[in-house]
């Protein structure tokens, strides 16, 4: 294609750039080991931001909480936001893509709202730039709850006499000037408490406890930091660790399967979009414009194909993987990076392949070590409904 070095040449000099920047990480802190509570579940976190204009309170948190598992915000019933985000399964749905109303599916893993607080944009595509705006989308979504338009969520709140009461004595609001977004800032703010450190690893790196990791783990750190190149996406901090540089990259997984397409589907998204398409509702409806991308949100070319770095924490808990739940296991994640990008070493790449991703030749016993570190990634918390009461920080 005429653009397909662009990109590459681009972001290769963007990756040999950030490879120059990284600061050497710091050894494990030599601290008392009884200095950071073992129960802390922000050991690992940085301090949560809280919007200014949407500030936490345990009434509002709750009010979200009951918003959040809620199916009557859906057109059959059967969907609330709980469904693909399920508190006994790391607020993810252990499928592929998730499960709609009337059985619908889409073509996006569900990522987990664990620490989901801590991104920078939220979806694949990072089309929405807060939780507030996350939560709006999925209730109008044609494979997701479904509804026409928010005024029947208002409709159900407005005949519930306890969904008035708290809303009135949460947000001072009758029901007259209840809008969308007091709900969607309830729902934020019960998402905001879904907070989850405390890893081994963080015992191990940040509070110096040598014995929590084992000896695979440890070396899969090693690698991890090291030949793997793993920490150039998912970062590592002097004094914390989000596992994600919130940026986008075509890392090759389900861009590879529609090469022979890409300058006919960009096209066409392009002439949809224009004439109103909704980007969230063709990138859940159709397969092949799935897998554009950061493109489908920004129309760069250099953003074909590229996704969010997920977060890490926790990932043990949350397969299938990738943005389209094609990845089983933790192991087979490995070895797609492993190939450079590809699921079978002689597969050919995409044009569009982020400029960091080429093999990285470790050998089978190393790609186990990197999976066992990814398990020293699992927060003891992360099967509780909240975290404990936590420190806020207004975001400017």
């Amino acid at each position: 294609m005429r653009y397909a070095l662009l990109p590459v040449l681009v972001l290769a000099t963007l990756f040999a750039q950030k490879q120059a920047d990284t600061k050497p990480l710091a050894e494990p802190a030599a601290v008392n080991p009884q200095s950071v509570p073992d129960k802390n579940n922000l050991l690992g976190l940085p301090p949560l931001p809280i919007p200014a204009n949407n500030p936490q309170t345990p009434d509002k948190i709750a009010l979200g909480d009951k918003l959040f598992h809620d199916k009557r915000f859906s057109v059959d019933g059967t969907v609330s936001c709980s469904k693909c985000h399920d508190d006994k399964q790391a607020f993810t749905d252990g499928l592929p893509v998730s499960i709609g109303h009337h059985g619908l599916t889409g073509t996006r893993n569900a990522s987990t709202v664990l620490n989901a607080a801590f991104n920078q944009s939220q979806f694949w595509d990072g089309r929405e730039p807060d939780l507030e705006g996350q939560a709006k989308q999925p209730l109008i979504n044609p494979v997701e709850h479904g509804l026409t338009d928010h005024k029947q969520v208002l409709e159900i709140i407005r005949t519930d006499p306890d969904y008035l009461a708290t809303f009135q004595s949460v947000f001072d609001v009758s029901a007259k000037k209840l809008t969308i977004d007091h709900v969607a800032k309830a729902i934020a703010s019960f998402e905001r408490t879904l907070i989850a450190g405390n890893s081994p690893f963080d015992r191990y790196y940040f509070n110096g406890k040598t014995d929590a990791m084992t000896d695979a783990q440890i070396r899969g750190f090693e690698l991890f930091i090291g030949q793997g190149r793993c920490v150039s996406c998912h970062t590592i901090e002097q004094d914390h660790a989000l596992f994600t540089d919130n940026r986008f990259h075509n890392i090759g997984v389900g861009i590879n399967q529609i090469q022979q397409d890409i300058s006919r589907l960009t096209q066409a998204f392009l002439e949809a979009k224009n004439k109103g398409g909704q980007v969230d509702t063709m990138v859940l409806t159709d397969k092949k414009s799935s897998e554009l991308g950061r493109f489908a949100v920004t129309d760069e070319l250099s953003q074909i194909g590229a996704f969010k770095t997920p977060t890490l924490r926790n990932v043990e808990l949350t397969a299938p993987y990738m943005h389209d739940g094609s990845l089983k296991t933790l192991k087979e994640v490995m070895v797609h990076y492993n190939n450079g990008g590809v699921n079978k070493a002689d597969e050919r790449v995409n044009d569009f392949l982020s400029g960091g991703i080429r093999p990285l030749n470790l050998t089978d016993p190393q790609l186990n070590d990197l999976v066992a570190f990814m398990k020293a990634l699992t927060s003891s918390w992360s099967g509780s409904r909240y975290a404990n009461p936590i420190p806020t920080q207004a975001a400017n």
